[in-house]
């Protein structure tokens, strides 16, 4: 039996650089559910170093996880959205407390998988997926084993990044191949909707060359079909036009129960 759907909007500061982040998020959940759970206040954006970031957005990270497990613990299927993925590093634990088994697929244009001595940019959000694999210590617990992450749309990662990516047994997959290597299987789907080419849908950090709406329905629809999705968490939607609202809630709803 389908699990009720949970829809919670995180509107507190992680290490969004833009206004735009947060109102997005809550945009979504209520286009999602018109009584989704609007979580903290909007934070001041800036451009800050990661150790600033980390400190200042500590107990809104935490939140983060928090409403996960408690969705998780109510026996619903959740679905977080936020400004950025920095909420990984906890949102990750909570799935693994109670879903041990499950696997991540992460979607997204970017890696994240610098740590503090790799980064160019000093930019927590670009780090955050290594820190829930344990490859660095950003002061949370290791969420995952990075073999259970599985990339697909990754296309911008730098060079210290890659050389993490390609030797801690994160794998990095081409669309086609994302739902016959996880079927059967617990799933856990981080999206940041700059996998989607920039021409579809504009970002902070675009980069050329993303799978297109269709292409990215059909991965989801492919992946809802052959595995069991137990959970979703969606980022980096810039506050929208209503068409894309729209564009992305048809997205988001192919996973959905």
């Amino acid at each position: 039996m389908d699990r009720p759907l949970s829809v919670t909007a995180l509107r507190c500061r992680t290490s969004d650089r833009t206004p735009g982040g947060s109102r997005g998020a809550e945009a979504l959940a209520l286009a999602l559910d018109p009584d989704a759970r609007l979580v903290g206040s909007y934070g001041k954006p800036r451009i800050a170093n990661w150790d600033a970031d980390l400190r200042d957005s500590h107990g809104c990270l935490l939140e983060a996880g928090g409403q996960v497990d408690d969705m998780l613990a109510d026996g619903r299927f959740p679905v977080l959205t936020s400004s950025d993925c920095s909420i990984c590093m906890t949102t990750f634990q909570a799935v693994t407390r109670h879903e041990p088994d499950a696997r991540v697929l992460w979607l997204d244009a970017h890696g994240d998988y610098n740590t503090p001595d790799t980064t160019p940019s000093g930019f927590l959000g670009g780090m955050c997926l290594s820190a829930a694999c344990g490859v660095w210590d950003a002061g949370f617990e290791k969420s995952i084993d990075p073999a259970r992450v599985l990339m697909c749309g990754v296309r911008d990662l730098d060079a210290g990044e890659r050389v993490l990516v390609d030797t801690t047994g994160v794998k990095n997959l081409r669309p086609s191949d994302v739902a016959s290597r996880l079927a059967g299987q617990k799933v856990y789907v981080h999206l940041d909707l700059d996998v989607l080419d920039p021409d579809i849908l504009p970002s902070q950090f675009a980069v050329p060359g993303g799978l297109s709406d269709t292409g990215l329905r059909t991965l989801l629809g492919q992946v809802a079909e052959q595995c069991e999705i137990v959970g979703l968490e969606v980022t980096a939607f810039e506050y929208p036009e209503p068409a894309n609202v729209e564009l992305v809630e048809s997205i988001v709803r192919v996973v959905l129960p």
